[in-house]
């Protein structure tokens, strides 16, 4: 008889452990997070002009920003980026496009961020560059140019920093760049012409120095960065 209750109780703890690790498994499984998976763009395509749209007046147009639906997303914000005077419009929207009015003849780049279900995780996608269409014109302007290093706000070390840019054009036509470098800001000193992406510069330590690429294409047509910094440790 004891021999019997023994073997009854064995099993009771096996059922209670089992019972307990299949109830945390459970518990597990169901407060797994799978984050969302970055948006593929669609329209405005990447690097062109924005030819499609509603044209309101001389100055707007109605434009449709689409992109494929991600994976494991309840909603999503649309980015767009003004690229002429910096400002940004974040759009929130459950849907895979949206239209919404622009200025014509403008540089603008934009990008959607996929929300969880819970709005702690999130993906971006890629970000793509487009001039939305305006009054008939043979020759673009170049994209405002965009740093590369080092990061605006970072820090470096005395002595020489290399500053690197990167820049597009629809016409493929840029010639040059003028780079604007200072200690003050906006930065007034031109430091120098080149048709390269990157140049050697001397810095000081203490200073906050404040740069700025003007591109210039083969016709004339100028674009100005925003005003990128980096302090000197």
């Amino acid at each position: 008889m004891k021999k019997f209750i023994k073997i009854i109780s064995i099993f009771t703890v096996l059922g209670f452990i089992t019972l307990s690790c299949s109830e945390d498994d459970d518990s597990a499984a169901i407060n797994t997070i799978v984050p969302p998976s970055s948006a593929t763009l669609i329209f405005p395509e990447n690097n062109r002009v924005c030819n499609e749209g509603t044209i309101i007046s001389e100055t707007e147009s109605d434009v449709l920003f689409q992109w494929e639906e991600s994976e494991n997303t309840s909603s999503y914000i649309l980015k767009i980026n003004d690229l002429d005077n910096g400002t940004t419009r974040n759009i929130s929207t459950l849907s895979t496009e949206f239209l919404i009015r622009i200025l014509r003849g403008k540089p603008y780049s934009w990008s959607v961020t996929s929300l969880g279900s819970d709005g702690s995780e999130s993906a971006e996608s890629s970000v793509w560059s487009f001039y939305n269409s305006g009054l008939p014109i043979e020759s673009h302007a170049p994209f405002p140019a965009t740093v590369i290093s080092p990061n605006s706000g970072s820090s470096v070390e005395q002595g020489s920093v290399t500053l690197e840019w990167e820049a597009s054009d629809i016409d493929n036509d840029i010639a040059s760049y003028a780079l604007f470098l200072d200690t003050v800001n906006p930065p007034e000193t031109e430091l120098s012409t080149t048709s390269n992406t990157n140049t050697e510069v001397s810095v000081s330590s203490g200073n906050v120095y404040y740069w700025k690429i003007v591109t210039i294409d083969e016709v004339g047509n100028t674009s100005t960065s925003q005003v990128f910094q980096f302090a000197v440790n």
